[in-house]
């Protein structure tokens, strides 16, 4: 492998909603991720690593694994290529493999490194996002071969993804809502971009096996966050995560698209008008040159301070 790519070269593709994706049965995922599905950098059994350079230098991370697999079973469904659907095979078999049990007793995808964050995240650490995508390729190779092997995984994933933070889980608790902690720390920061994905899991979880617990939780997930999206919105830009800090972290371009690609998705899964009317809000901030302008700065003051 080089050692002169970044791992930002695998996050930062184009985000778009899929316009194959069904409402009542498993099939293309949400997001087509075709550019991820061309990363180059995989070890000698097809697996992608990163490279976050530094101390920490190449790694494994589940969720840019789950995102690797779900583009090659996205073009293995749009070309009927086997060696896309044996990439996503070998991705299908790595999540059920590499599933261990945590501190109390949950089956989930940890990262082996440590990462800054609000809280830096020691090794090893797991992360609702890693789970909810995890599951969704899962379903889709039970869906594909039929074999219980993937499905029975899946099923061990779903119990953290549903389980609350205090229990060793992935959800934090506020009154009666629900958020998928993508990074979980606290007091929780409630990452948008990473609740919306891991989501997504849950609804996959119900399409492939009908578990009405794991619709009722999507649809718990999803109202919390429609009801939380003008906390999100500055009236100028969208906000990366609600942690608290004096000065709000807003998302970077790249971010922001996919705030609005996730948010078209989630209107068509529930519904709820409000996700169109957001989506349509930051489409506009996102056209406006003003409006970018003056995020980029406020960026680069948030970075100055806080980086």
């Amino acid at each position: 492998m080089s050692g002169g790519t970044s791992q930002l070269d695998f996050w930062h593709d184009s985000p778009q909603a899929s316009p194959h994706f069904s409402l009542s049965e498993i099939g293309e995922y949400y997001m087509p991720f075709l550019a991820k599905a061309n990363y180059p950098y995989v070890d000698i059994c097809g697996i992608p690593r990163l490279n976050y350079r530094g101390k920490i230098g190449w790694q494994y991370n589940p969720i840019a694994i789950a995102q690797y697999g779900l583009g090659h079973h996205t073009l293995y469904r749009r070309t009927g290529n086997q060696e896309n659907r044996d990439r996503f095979l070998i991705v299908a078999g790595w999540l059920v493999r590499n599933l261990e049990r945590n501190t109390a007793g949950l089956s989930v995808w940890n990262h082996h490194f440590d990462w800054e964050y609000r809280s830096p995240l020691k090794a090893p650490w797991s992360s609702g996002l890693a789970q909810g995508q995890g599951i969704s390729l899962l379903v889709r190779a039970y869906w594909e071969t039929r074999d219980s092997y993937y499905l029975e995984a899946a099923q061990r994933a779903y119990q953290a993804l549903g389980m609350p933070v205090k229990a060793g889980g992935m959800l934090a608790e506020r009154g009666q809502q629900v958020w998928i902690e993508e990074y979980i720390v606290d007091p929780p920061t409630h990452i948008l971009n990473g609740c919306l994905w891991a989501s997504w899991g849950l609804y996959d979880y119900w399409l492939a096996t009908g578990d009405s617990t794991a619709l009722e939780l999507f649809r718990a997930v999803a109202g919390s966050a429609a009801e939380r999206l003008s906390e999100f919105d500055t009236g100028f830009w969208s906000l990366y995560e609600q942690s608290g800090m004096r000065m709000r972290m807003l998302a970077s371009p790249f971010y922001h698209r996919l705030h609005i690609a996730q948010l078209e998705i989630m209107s068509r899964l529930t519904g709820d008008k409000t996700f169109k009317h957001f989506a349509h809000e930051w489409s506009v901030y996102q056209r406006n040159a003003a409006k970018r302008g003056y995020a980029f700065l406020h960026k680069c003051v948030f970075k100055l301070l806080y980086y």
